[in-house]
């Protein structure tokens, strides 16, 4: 009583591997569209994403040259002011000449810098997490490696802390 297998079907076996590469491609589909449909939820719930750091660079300066070139100073008067107004428009406009080329040249060192800047952020931060935990909890253990200075010396301990 023995069991024969059936002959084995190469077209079978063709059938299930399509079933996989489909499942597969199904896959990468479905994660695509879902992808999808969370950028476009955020986009309308925030906004549009921020570019990189030379296109808000570029933004701020225009926002700022906007807002130098509108600003009436009460200050010069009615006789200095359109003077005054050509003088501000012109320094604008030699300060958006000289910051261009910088950003057409170097687009990336604008986003390092502000990679740069967040890393150091996140170390002054936690420098001072650490701090204030000393501080609000009295906890002496976190300065063990320290020179408490309590040898009897000549000397006067000050605490700079």
């Amino acid at each position: 009583m023995s069991e024969e297998l059936p002959p084995f079907d190469a077209g079978e076996q063709e059938a299930i591997d399509e079933v996989r590469a489909t499942d597969a491609d199904a896959w990468s589909t479905a994660c695509a569209e879902d992808l999808a449909a969370e950028k476009a939820r955020l986009r309308a719930q925030y906004g549009p994403p921020p570019g990189s750091a030379a296109e808000e660079l570029r933004k701020l300066v225009d926002a700022v040259a906007d807002k130098l070139s509108t600003i009436q100073s009460p200050l010069l008067g009615a006789v200095a002011g359109p003077a005054a107004q050509q003088v501000v428009k012109q320094v604008v406009e030699q300060a958006k000449a000289a910051v261009e080329p910088v950003i057409e040249r170097n687009p990336d060192v604008f986003d390092h810098l502000a990679a740069a800047g967040t890393e150091l952020l996140a170390a002054y931060r936690s420098a001072v997490q650490a701090q204030e935990r000393r501080w609000t909890t009295g906890d002496q253990d976190l300065d063990e490696g320290r020179d408490r200075g309590d040898d009897a010396g000549p000397g006067e301990r000050i605490d700079l802390d």
